[in-house]
């Protein structure tokens, strides 16, 4: 398999060493990029959920999306704010004044850095498959001094590759990271037969989730 290409979503940085270290002997943790899409990354999703027909080309607008997403974070923190959400255009239909990104919150920055939105990364078997995933979308909030809450999303390991820890590591690399970009909490949502798998994870039971689903 070719090795993955493009930029990748956010940086490389914001992953544990800890949780790189804890990786079983041959398998790598990283950032979603854009050449994912022929590693296998729906075929990992769809252990999870539908996902659907996705062409590549609407598997790129999407991905250039959640990447313009950190983009226009940093230059509406550089600037003071401006500039609308141009710079989103064009991204497969979500072009919605910019996602709501660049409030300069405290917490927005650490150590000089700005950070995106979404965080998707992989993990891949030495030959570059990608065998698990799971994402973290930063919710930028009017509550709690502007604060940041982190969702914990698409949680997905390859049906051959389960028993091996990896979706704790997944977990442990976005707890991590969400703390690492100002988060002052994460939620997900799981059904009840998960539900001790999060516990051991450091999650506890915190109400109740509702849902309206549209066509």
């Amino acid at each position: 398999m070719d090795p993955p290409t493009g930029p990748p979503l956010f940086p490389a940085h914001l992953i544990s060493p800890s949780v790189l270290a804890a990786l079983p002997a041959g398998y790598s943790m990283r950032p979603l990029r854009k050449s994912d899409y022929a590693a296998g990354m729906l075929d990992v999703l769809r252990v999870l959920t539908s996902v659907g027909e996705v062409s590549r080309t609407r598997w790129e607008a999407r991905f250039e999306y959640m990447r313009a997403c950190g983009e226009m974070a940093g230059r509406l923190l550089e600037g003071g704010g401006g500039g609308g959400g141009g710079g989103l255009e064009g991204a497969g239909g979500d072009t919605q004044g910019g996602g709501g990104r660049g409030k300069g919150a405290e917490g927005d920055t650490q150590g000089g850095e700005q950070y995106g939105t979404y965080f998707v990364l992989v993990v891949c078997e030495e030959g570059g498959r990608v065998v698990g995933t799971g994402g973290l979308v930063v919710e930028r909030k009017f509550i709690h001094n502007l604060g940041m809450v982190g969702h914990i999303e698409d949680i997905a390991v390859a049906k051959d590759q389960q028993g091996k820890r990896l979706g704790l590591r997944i977990i442990e690399a976005l707890d991590w990271l969400a703390e690492r970009v100002g988060c002052y909490k994460t939620i997900l949502d799981c059904s009840e037969a998960n539900e001790g798998f999060y516990v051991k994870c450091g999650y506890k039971r915190a109400g109740l989730e509702m849902a309206h689903y549209y066509g």
